[in-house]
């Protein structure tokens, strides 16, 4: 008898007969494990942060709630007296943010289109490399390397500006590695469509890759904002707070946020001042959440 033959005399089992839907006790029982353990864990991390947020949410929120917050600064007001609001503070942190977004932003996508687009070769990889380790640098040895830049070897006094360049190098590691990110998941289709109608490579770049990924940048740069807005230690080496409305960045003191908490944390719970220091936690805690949904959302509608 054929091969074939034999191949067809074999009996055929009805695939409608195969049980497939049931789960040994074993993967059934390391399965239950797992997911009890992954909702401990968020559990965990959950509680925490639930109660940070509902300590700050019950002491600061009764002053948000007040008008003179947000229009008045405590320039003149004690650490005894009530009164005065955190919009010198507010100021200075969004202009702060603002400053260093602004060296910040073309710098990482420049940097990031070059590693992506251009890197090659040693170059290439040095940049890579520094940006790793400006990725985790300290905020505290931003702070000390700028101070002891401008400070110490050109004899400049603090102010603003030098805020935002410790800031700086803490937010362009941001930019460059999510907009390196977004830049290769561009499809390769797209340059190559480009090329072929013969548009030549800088145009593609501009015309093409990068409003492809613009979603995706604006999402990391909107990150990378919210992360050194909430920085403290370049603040205190470089910053001094001033209990008035500031907005010259290269001469004087100015207030922040984070300083604001500094200046008055050790205030007695008895204090109006005590107040005043859980008010611009929560007011500093909503403006980095504003960016983060922004981020979010932005990302949430991005194409790639």
């Amino acid at each position: 008898m054929s091969t074939a033959a034999n191949a067809a005399a074999l009996p055929v089992q009805d695939a409608r007969t195969v049980d497939l839907s049931g789960k040994s006790g074993g993967r059934a029982l390391k399965n239950t494990l797992a997911t009890v353990i992954m909702w401990a864990a968020f559990g965990i991390a959950v509680v925490p942060l639930v109660w940070i947020l509902w300590t700050v949410l019950v002491k600061g929120g009764a002053l948000l709630a007040d008008s003179g917050w947000w229009t008045h600064s405590q320039n003149g007001v004690t650490a005894r007296r009530e009164g005065g609001g955190a919009v010198h503070a507010i100021e200075g942190t969004l202009l702060q943010g603002a400053v260093t977004a602004l060296i910040s932003v073309p710098i990482g996508i420049l940097t990031a289109v070059y590693l992506v687009e251009y890197g090659r070769g040693m170059l290439a990889r040095l940049i890579s490399f520094m940006v790793d380790i400006l990725t985790g640098v300290p905020s505290i040895v931003a702070g000390l390397f700028i101070y002891a830049v401008f400070m110490t070897t050109f004899k400049m006094q603090r102010a603003g500006i030098f805020v935002c360049l410790a800031l700086t190098l803490l937010m362009i590691p941001t930019i460059v590695r999510s907009t390196e990110e977004m830049l290769k998941l561009v499809p390769n289709e797209l340059r190559e469509a480009s090329y072929a109608l013969g548009v030549p490579k800088w145009k593609t770049i501009s015309a093409v890759v990068l409003p492809t990924a613009f979603s995706g940048i604006v999402t990391g740069v909107l990150l990378g904002l919210a992360r050194v807005m909430g920085e403290t230690a370049p603040l205190l080496i470089l910053g001094p707070y001033t209990k008035a409305i500031a907005s010259n960045l290269f001469s004087g003191n100015m207030a922040t946020l984070p300083t604001m908490i500094n200046q008055e944390r050790d205030q007695a719970p008895t204090m109006p001042a005590y107040d005043r220091v859980w008010a611009a936690a929560l007011t500093l805690i909503l403006i980095i959440l504003v960016l983060n949904l922004l981020g979010r959302f932005i990302s949430s509608r991005s194409t790639l």
